[in-house]
């Protein structure tokens, strides 16, 4: 890729993140340093990005949606999910992601993660009615249930 070989500079932050992509993918730790804004740099786990990238089996990158990064802009944001496997386990990668360009280059600045999303939960349903207090007991006792069973459970 002539990104990671410094022959070319992504153009807008959607290039940026598929050439940040495939530097994770390639283990190019170096890169991904360099893409970075400059105020970023310090404060990078170089050895947890190195040990992430050898371990994960990378399946695809989708770009979801890009926000600005045009020629005319300074900022951009780019949500893109990364598909990978570790151990054997699949993965997603979910992130909204920001960009900056500095002196006409592209730097990622920061990400935010995006939780799954969790299936809606159904309520619990009985399947039976609620027993009320005043309801006849359901052991066939002829009382209520407040002066029967209804004294010893909840």
């Amino acid at each position: 890729m002539p990104f990671l070989k410094g022959e070319k500079k992504p153009t807008t932050p959607a290039e940026l993140m598929a050439s940040r992509y495939v530097a994770y993918t390639k283990c190019n730790i170096e890169y991904l340093v360099q893409t970075l804004a400059p105020k970023g740099r310090s404060s990078m786990d170089r050895t947890a990005a190195e040990k992430w990238a050898r371990s994960a089996k990378w399946q695809g990158l989708e770009i979801l949606k890009t926000e600005a990064g045009t020629e005319s802009d300074s900022k951009g944001i780019v949500e893109f999910m990364a598909h990978y496997a570790i151990g054997g386990t699949e993965a997603h990668h979910h992130e909204r992601a920001e960009f900056e360009r500095i002196d006409g280059t592209w730097y990622f600045v920061d990400g935010e993660l995006i939780a799954p999303e969790r299936p809606a939960q159904v309520p619990f349903q009985r399947a039976e009615p609620k027993l009320g207090r005043n309801d006849a007991c359901h052991c066939g006792s002829g009382k209520k249930y407040k002066k029967c069973h209804g004294l010893t459970e909840s």
